[in-house]
This record gives C-alpha cells, structure tokens and sequence, in this order.
C-alpha cells in the first residue's frame, strides 16, 4: 500500500501541515500527546513544550485545539476510506465485501504503516477515546455545513452503497452502516476499560470478538 496522504477539509486548518516538517511534526507529536494524557488534558503548550517548539508556530497551522482534533479524526476516516477502497475494488460478491470491510474497521487498531508521519495505531487510539468530541459540540450544524465531516459522511456512503447492494429495499442503509463504525470503536472501549458492557473475554482478542459482532449485527438485519 502506498503512504497516505489524505486531502482533507481546507477549513480544518489554517496551512496545511501535509506541506512542512514542521507541519508534519505537529500531527506526529499531537497524536503522541493526546494518546498519552487524553484530549482534556491536551493543550498546544504542552505540544509546543514536547516538541521543543512555541504555541505562536503551532497557531500558525490550526486555530485552535479542537480543529486539530477534526483534522486528526477526519485522516483517519480518510486512511479507512482508502484501505476499504483498495481491498475490495475486485471484489465482485457484496456480501465478501461488506465482510472484508467489517474486518478492516475492527482491525483498524493496528498500526499498518500507510502513512509514515505518524502511528496509525495510537492515532486509532485517539479515535475511539475522543472522537465523540469531534460533534457532540453546540456548534455541530455550523462545523458541518463547513464540511468538517466530510470524511466520515463519505466512508458511511461508500459502505452503504455495498448494503444497497445486498439488500436494494433495506430502508436504513446509512443508519446501519454509521451505527456498525460507531459499534466497532466504543465496543474496544468498553472491552479495555468497562469489560461489563461488551463480550470479548480479552483486549487482545477483542477485533476478532467485535468482527463476529458486527457481522452478526449486520446480516441478521440484511439476510431477511
């Protein structure tokens, strides 16, 4: 697979980090930091201070702190966008389809080196512990009518164009599809940190425990 290097939203930020070391620093080293200490605790001080930087070079890139956040959810929607649009391009059945796709998100934890900027796998991390705070904010409707979701919204609608297929009169496509990546993610949360509420008997079995989840969740509904 080749380095990813996603074009996300222009809003997001306010030069693209994709184009600098420095830049490119900034992504790696915020990753790093927010996997470490969780996004409350997360300021550009503490970034400026680990990278041995200043705040004034990190505002040059995002506004603020919560962009940054966007932006680092939004790459990882993109890089699973393309890592399901390169294993399933010549797959003909929808059905072997949709299952490599289920199996892509629950694997998405493990570091598979498409970008080199920066691990996948503590990004991924980033993901399921944070990216609830991407949108449950006041200002939801003004950010998405900016297209700050435009890579999630573009993952559920390709994935939900392989439901169409399997079932054409299925009436919630997109619910389906938003409600299995939502699953996929806070269902490893909860194994790791609140095992009561999810049945994998172990973190290090719980992609697979969370495939047979998801596949079971979809074609009970999909197979009527």
């Amino acid at each position: 697979m080749t380095t990813l290097r996603p074009e996300l939203n222009h809003k997001l930020f306010l030069r693209d980090p994709q184009e600098t070391d420095l830049g490119r620093k900034i992504i790696a080293a915020s990753v790093q930091l927010i996997d470490q200490i969780g996004f409350e605790q997360f300021t550009f001080k503490k970034l400026a201070q680990q990278m041995g930087s200043t705040e004034a070079s990190l505002y040059r890139y995002f506004e603020n702190k919560h962009r940054l956040l966007v932006y680092l959810i939004s790459w990882h929607w993109a890089s699973l966008r393309f890592q399901i649009r390169f294993h399933t391009h010549n797959v003909a059945d929808p059905r072997e389809r949709l299952r490599l796709i289920l199996n892509i998100i629950t694997n998405a934890h493990l570091d598979i080196a498409t970008t080199a900027d920066f691990d996948e796998a503590a990004l991924y991390r980033v993901v399921v512990a944070e990216a609830s705070k991407t949108y449950l904010t006041h200002e939801v409707d003004e950010v998405n009518h900016s297209g700050f979701y435009r890579e999630y919204k573009s993952l559920c609608a390709d994935v939900a164009l392989v439901v169409q297929e399997i079932a054409p009169h299925y009436p919630y496509p997109h619910a389906l599809v938003s409600t299995l990546l939502e699953t996929a993610r806070k269902q490893l949360f909860f194994s790791q940190h609140l095992p009561s509420l999810a049945d994998a008997p172990s973190p290090a079995t719980a992609g697979k425990d969370i495939f047979g989840f998801l596949e079971h969740l979809a074609f009970s509904v999909l197979n009527k």
